[in-house]
């Protein structure tokens, strides 16, 4: 094996193969000692074939730090590992050395010392000794503030990307925003990572589209460890003061619903609950990311490359639809829910008594079965006003209300739960009586009591109440898989009520009357074919928190006489329907329009996520965000795609915390409202406000979801 040349010998020692090589010898020159070596002899060797050493791109990068080549980070490397490599060994290969060459004289060798190899002297033990290291370690963190996947068959990168982790701050940020009403800080935490969740997954898509069309303008080494530097210092100040404006614009919100403006607002709490969310949806998002891969490499050794890639990403994306949907959905939450729901449907609130008045469903001489009534059923029959509490009230002689429930365990369909609902109401002589009230119920089978009693007070207790529970679920859970019962169920029980009340004599029939609240109203209003079918069947109707999904409040708002919001809508001039939020004051407009009767009358919030959220919020910017906005909602309010749906959808779940009239609930309005659509003989505002401080006291407001 021939050796390889060492530098300044090959002047010195010619090929014998190499033709040049005849003729006069080159002059041998030698360096004196403690000269410095020509220039010629301190040039860099050439490699040996096929060892060529990597070429530092360092010279190809502009002023600005950016790398022209597409590797900057791999060509780095084996620049690093070249300096590294001792003295005496040659580029061309490992364990060659080269042949001694003239060399100045060696000096007398220097006192050993306990040094590392690498000419780096040894770290002070203790304090000084970490702090060196932690110095260390800092310097290297600042020239390279991020994580590299060695090579582009590894699926995972480890270190989040900048661009992703910029799009998911600022929607991290968007999530800060107030929406309707106000919320806790522990649902801003959810919030805040779903949405920092989404910001990471579009920065994400649209890093992969910039690498995939620029590829040759990927920035540089230099410039991607400043632009990292420049985030993580700027993060921390910047989360502080997106916490600190939110607290504020919360506590202005507060104010704006007549709420204390103290907030407990955990800005850490918020910060690490978000980053906790972020963390679990992209180790769920990479881990299928990792099995797509997989799956695709697998099905590449029986087809072509671009069939693999489209097989694995069909099958991948069947299986995490078909697993979200049956595992996670049907058998795991829905599954979970309805075990908790039947068991609460079985149970009897604390304090809740067997009726024993024969005008009550589950009273012993009832159709119905007091077992068979389920958990809110028997609520509202064990909590029936007697005629004496309503005397107290009215300081005159009142009738015992009449209530009539069919629960869902009482009947196999609806047709039966209707009949037996009309042969229960015959029993109580109903038809007897001056109001008949038909209301749905929510997806628990609650409904309102406030509502209920205040017609009850209004009437001397010359009334009766039905309704036929449908579901015993939570009306989240209700509205995802019996969405379309409830109208069913409602409008079976609606059509046998009306055909039994049509047999009495139109002069001495009780007046009918239809109402409902939240999930209840879109049952309501799918027992009917629109407003005109509603007017012409009833003699008048409350429907307070009409979900978007109600049919007839969409038609009403959608076709709302020019120039009124959506949250105070005018329709045919008040003719008929009228929207308050304020009773006293919304009721009467439009001023000097005549209001004739049968009368509706919506209840509906400016700030009630029940009514406004849609999954059309994903994508499309509301009306009700339109200006003049409602006079509960903060003018800091905005919308943002995807935040705002996600931000409406959690208002839903803290939509009780607000009073009444603001967020979900309201309260003793009901009062107003029948005595608008419906009014007794005699009855005076005096009366209303009355009652409604009686109500109130009867019934204060309770956190967490009714129905």
């Amino acid at each position: 094996m021939s050796e390889q040349a060492t530098p300044g010998a090959e002047s010195e020692r010619p090929s014998p193969a190499d033709p040049a090589s005849s003729g006069p010898a080159p002059t041998r020159t030698t360096t004196p000692p403690g000269a410095a070596r020509p220039a010629s002899a301190q040039a860099a060797p050439t490699p040996a074939p096929g060892n060529e050493a990597p070429t530092d791109d360092a010279a190809t990068r502009d002023a600005n730090g950016d790398s022209t080549g597409t590797d900057a980070t791999d060509a780095t490397d084996a620049t690093d590992e070249e300096n590294e490599r001792p003295a005496d060994q040659a580029p061309g290969g490992a364990g060659r050395t080269a042949p001694d060459a003239p060399t100045a004289p060696v000096p007398p060798a220097e006192p050993q010392t306990n040094q590392p190899e690498d000419g780096r002297k040894e770290s002070t033990p203790g304090v000084r000794g970490a702090a060196e290291a932690t110095g260390r370690w800092l310097l290297r963190l600042a020239r390279r503030p991020y994580w590299e996947r060695p090579r582009s068959s590894w699926l995972v990168r480890r270190w989040p990307d900048l661009t992703a982790s910029l799009v998911a701050t600022f929607f991290f940020w968007l999530s800060l925003t107030p929406s309707l009403v106000p919320r806790p800080w522990y649902y801003q935490g959810v919030i805040g990572g779903i949405t920092a969740a989404i910001g990471y997954g579009l920065g994400a898509l649209i890093s992969w589209i910039y690498r995939l069309t620029l590829r040759r303008r990927v920035p540089g080494e230099r410039f991607r460890a400043r632009a990292w530097l420049t985030y993580l210092l700027l993060l921390p100040w910047a989360v502080a003061l997106m916490l600190g404006q939110s607290a504020d614009m919360q506590r202005e919100l507060r104010q704006l619903q007549g709420m204390p403006p103290t907030l407990t607002w955990h800005s850490m709490m918020i910060a690490l609950m978000s980053l906790t969310v972020l963390a679990l949806l992209l180790v769920v998002a990479r881990t299928i990311r990792l099995f797509t891969g997989l799956l695709t490499r697998l099905l590449n050794r029986f087809v072509p490359w671009p069939v693999a890639v489209a097989l694995g990403l069909a099958m991948s994306t069947v299986i995490v639809v078909i697993g979200t949907r049956d595992v996670v959905w049907d058998r795991g939450i829905l599954e979970v829910a309805d075990r908790i729901a039947a068991a609460k449907d079985r149970s009897t609130d604390p304090g809740v008594m067997r009726p024993y008045s024969p005008l009550v469903s589950g009273s012993p001489d009832s159709l119905i079965h007091w077992d068979d009534l389920g958990n809110k059923g028997r609520t509202f029959a064990g909590t029936t006003l007697s005629g004496d509490e309503i005397s107290e009230f009215t300081g005159e002689p009142a009738l015992d209300p009449a209530r009539v429930y069919v629960g869902r365990a009482a009947y196999d369909d609806y047709a039966d739960g209707a009949e037996l609902a009309v042969r229960e109401l015959e029993r109580v002589g109903a038809f007897d009586r001056e109001v008949l009230a038909i209301t749905g119920t929510t997806g628990t089978g609650w409904v309102n009591p406030t509502t209920v009693e205040a017609l009850e007070y209004m009437n001397g207790g010359d009334t009766t109440v039905v309704t036929m529970q449908y579901s015993y679920l939570p009306s989240w859970a209700s509205f995802m898989v019996d969405r379309n019962e409830a109208g069913i169920a409602t409008r079976a029980l609606v059509d046998a009520v009306y055909a039994r009340w049509e047999q009495e004599p139109a002069d001495d029939r009780p007046t009918l009357l239809v109402f409902g609240e939240s999930l209840a109203v879109s049952a309501i209003e799918s027992a009917f074919d629109g407003l005109d079918d509603l007017l012409e069947r009833t003699d008048g109707a409350l429907l307070i928190g009409p979900p978007d999904f109600s049919p007839i409040h969409s038609e009403l708002t959608e076709h709302r006489d020019a120039g009124s919001p959506i949250w105070r809508p005018v329709y045919d001039q008040g003719r008929h329907v009228r929207f308050a939020q304020f009773p006293d004051l919304d009721l009467p407009r439009p001023h000097g329009e005549p209001w004739e009767y049968p009368r509706v009358v919506y209840l509906q919030n400016a700030s009630d996520p029940v009514v406004w959220w849609s999954p059309n919020l994903l994508f499309e910017r509301p009306e009700w965000l339109n200006e003049p906005l409602g006079p509960d909602v903060t003018t800091a309010i905005d919308w943002f795609p995807f935040v705002t749906f996600w931000q409406t959808t959690v208002d839903m779940a803290v939509s009780y915390g607000s009073p009444a009239p603001h967020g979900h609930r309201y309260g003793s309005n009901p009062v107003d409202a029948w005595a608008a659509i419906a009014p007794p003989e005699g009855w005076t505002a005096t009366d209303s406000e009355r009652l409604g401080w009686l109500l109130e006291i009867r019934h204060p407001p309770r956190h967490g979801w009714a129905g």
